[in-house]
């Protein structure tokens, strides 16, 4: 089992800077995590490159 990745977001509604986990066993995910702040639902896309780097996308929810 792979350890999680630590990676800083921001939230799109708030703009503070969040830490997350991120988990690189699964090479492409998309889920609904809430602002560690202000409690809004975060829209986060997660691509793992071959490097296992994680780029990490932070949406509104409803956009």
């Amino acid at each position: 089992m792979s350890a999680l990745d630590s990676v800083l977001i921001q939230c799109p509604y708030c703009w503070e800077t969040l830490d997350i986990s991120v988990d690189p066993s699964v090479p492409e995910q998309e889920y609904v995590e809430d602002c560690q702040v202000c409690c809004r639902p975060i829209l986060l896309h997660v691509v793992f490159d071959d490097n296992l780097t994680p780029q990490v996308e932070a949406r509104a929810e409803n956009e």
